[in-house]
């Protein structure tokens, strides 16, 4: 797909389309590379961050993994 730079303030920039936006959920933020010549744009989803995390969280306690850092039992503010 061909597109255009257009300019936006002193910067300049390409537009999305939306059914492209949409195709990869609409994100907010890109992460933009230069490689070999080449720009990559690769979608950052916020809304998938924490997606695994009960997963996640469920193995650590089967492997016993969850276990405090720091005691609970000790008071901070005391050091």
């Amino acid at each position: 797909m061909q597109c255009n730079l257009i300019k936006i303030g002193t910067s300049k920039g390409i537009r999305i389309p939306a059914n492209i936006l949409k195709e990869i959920d609409e994100p907010s933020s890109f992460e933009m590379i230069l490689q070999n010549g080449q720009l990559i744009l690769k979608p950052i989803s916020s809304k998938h961050n924490r997606k695994n995390w009960g997963k996640a969280f469920k193995a650590m306690h089967k492997n016993k993994d969850d276990e405090l850092l720091i005691d609970d039992s000790l008071d901070l503010d005391m050091l």
